[in-house]
């Protein structure tokens, strides 16, 4: 007998439905989060007598110590179903609208029993690709983290402390932080010798020891000055901020550096590096997006909508629109359009395609995202083949594909 198991998942407890193969339920049960819950789900399955390789299992989300937990006992046939098909599926066997979380467990069961065809199951992949996820959502965090750490502490020195943005010509940087942290005010920066702004700049290893005089010049340099309470509230803010941005740029750094040796390990990496664009975040991300499984998209157009790339398109009769498509993976959206971004610097064919578009009247977050539906087709065949990316290669086939047929 095949098992069809649904799972409603949730922080603190699980509504769990068995469902058999005609659709009926055979058990319902609520487990708490937990080794205890997990293993009493576990239990009830070997109830009926069915291994976890038998078992078809459905939860909304892979983020969640539960999934671990079922691979690990050998459940192979995980399936990651997204919360709107569970809410567009509701009402195929209820029509009073009523819902709760163990009718969604249920609803999750029989989504798989009768539309398992249209879901690719779920697979960690390898302990590197895992560790690899995890350093790529890190340094987006951190990324975004310096980000905004950085803008407010530029908006706070604008206010109230302008020559320690114009010192150094880096923003943001560890250094400048450093500065602000031993020097808060422009008071305190005015009592600063060359000799002792020389000595701090050697103490933090400034690249550039030559400019130093200029650097000091442009300190020393007449701005515009707050009132003196003002100065002490801001800097009592100045202070912590850079303090947060240097542990931020820091972590950014370093989280970096581990992610660069983790893909070099990759068997994979050779590929995604050569990609016109892809530097040291963006090729571990594609790596990390696209996955080792090369069943998982026969096709680009999969692989297209999934970065939501691609557009939809709605027709019927006469009638046909075309809009953006919003549901899709976003952070792999937002990974190929910056791809996107970097592949014009480094690509003719990339650069040349996206002005064209401009050219036709684009707007250019338009122009980013079609470059990057084209360039995510053609490291989908790449991947698919074990290439690397030759430009020369790619304007020989487009030159023969533009040929008139004879």
């Amino acid at each position: 007998m095949t098992l069809y198991i649904g799972i409603d998942w949730s922080q603190e407890k699980h509504d769990v439905c068995f469902v058999n193969e005609k659709g009926a339920s055979l058990l319902e049960l609520k487990v708490k989060q937990g080794v205890a819950g997990y293993k009493e789900l576990d239990e009830k399955r070997k109830a009926f007598k069915v291994e976890a390789s038998e078992c078809i299992v459905g939860i909304e989300s892979a983020h969640s110590l539960l999934i671990d937990f079922l691979w690990e006992q050998g459940y192979r046939q995980i399936y990651v179903l997204p919360p709107a098909v569970i809410a567009a599926n509701r009402g195929r066997n209820r029509q009073s609208g009523a819902n709760n979380d163990r009718y969604d467990g249920w609803v999750i069961g029989e989504t798989l029993r009768t539309d398992l065809h249209k879901f690719y199951p779920w697979h960690p992949g390898s302990e590197l690709l895992q560790m690899m996820r995890v350093r790529v959502k890190q340094a987006e965090f951190w990324t975004k983290q310096s980000t905004r750490l950085a803008n407010r502490l530029e908006a706070l020195l604008l206010r109230y402390y302008p020559a320690a943005l114009a010192v150094f010509t880096s923003w943001p940087s560890p250094l400048i932080c450093h500065f602000v942290i031993a020097y808060p005010t422009p008071t305190a920066a005015k009592e600063l010798t060359l000799a002792d702004f020389k000595s701090f700049a050697k103490s933090y290893r400034y690249p550039k020891p030559r400019l130093l005089s200029a650097c000091y010049d442009r300190l020393c340099a007449a701005y515009p000055e707050a009132q003196p309470a003002l100065v002490t509230a801001y800097a009592s803010e100045a202070v912590p901020l850079a303090q947060a941005l240097l542990v931020s740029l820091q972590n950014e750094k370093q989280n970096l550096c581990l992610l660069q040796k983790l893909f070099l390990q990759h068997a994979d990496a050779k590929i995604f590096a050569a990609l016109p664009g892809a530097g040291e975040w963006l090729a571990p991300a594609l790596l990390v997006k696209f996955g080792e499984d090369r069943k998982r998209f026969p096709k680009p157009e999969p692989l297209q909508s999934l970065a939501g790339t691609c557009p939809v398109t709605n027709q019927s009769g006469k009638k046909r629109s075309v809009h953006f498509r919003r549901s899709c993976d976003h952070a792999f959206r937002h990974i190929a359009q910056q791809w996107a971004r970097c592949a014009i610097s480094q690509s003719d064919w990339a650069a040349s395609y996206f002005h064209e578009l401009t050219d036709r009247g684009f707007t250019a977050t338009h122009a980013y995202r079609c470059l990057a539906n084209r360039l995510l087709a053609i490291a989908w065949r790449l991947w698919q083949d074990h290439l690397l990316f030759d430009e020369s290669v790619l304007l020989q086939n487009r030159l023969q594909r533009r040929k008139p047929r004879t």
